[in-house]
């Protein structure tokens, strides 16, 4: 039996200052910065062995997952997958099907309201998800592909005020 853990991470606060620049283009402000370090500290503390880190590629969620990486110490693989930026449930559903089984470890880095969903969807949350939460979900022995609705427990989710 393999266990397996997926996190979710909503990317960290995001600037508005440049009203020139595209959605995809927004960088983090300072706050989203200080809370993409916090969690990097915050994922430091569960001891990661070598996890998969897909990300969005948008610039916000390029920026968290580098500090996030860089604060929290984490020996990481990581991609950027375009499916991530404004995923709905079943694109988010589909990169996950997509990991291979030897993956135990799992950090998605993308943006709402996918998290939301995806965070209900596998473990029938109604949490909110705001800028630089973290969700631990215990996804169990089931492969990635094998996920189904309401299958996995959330163990934590974790937001930058607490």
């Amino acid at each position: 039996m393999t266990m397996r853990t997926l996190y979710l991470l909503r990317h960290a606060k995001s600037s508005w200052k440049d009203n020139s620049l595209a959605d995809f283009e927004r960088p983090l402000k300072k706050r989203g910065r200080e809370a993409a370090e916090q969690v990097g500290r915050t994922l430091a503390a569960e001891k990661l062995k070598h996890p998969l880190l897909i990300s969005s590629p948008a610039v916000r969620t390029r920026e968290t997952t580098e500090l996030v990486l860089a604060s929290g110490k984490l020996d990481a693989k990581v991609t950027y997958d375009a499916r991530i930026y404004e995923a709905s449930l079943s694109q988010l559903l589909e990169v996950i099907g997509s990991i291979a089984d030897k993956e135990k470890t799992l950090i998605l880095v993308g943006h709402n309201p996918g998290m939301e969903y995806l965070l209900d969807y596998l473990t029938g949350s109604k949490a909110g998800m705001p800028t630089a939460a973290l969700a631990k979900i215990i996804v169990g022995d089931s492969s990635w592909q094998g996920i189904e609705r309401g299958g996995c427990q959330l163990e934590w989710l974790r937001t930058p005020d607490n």
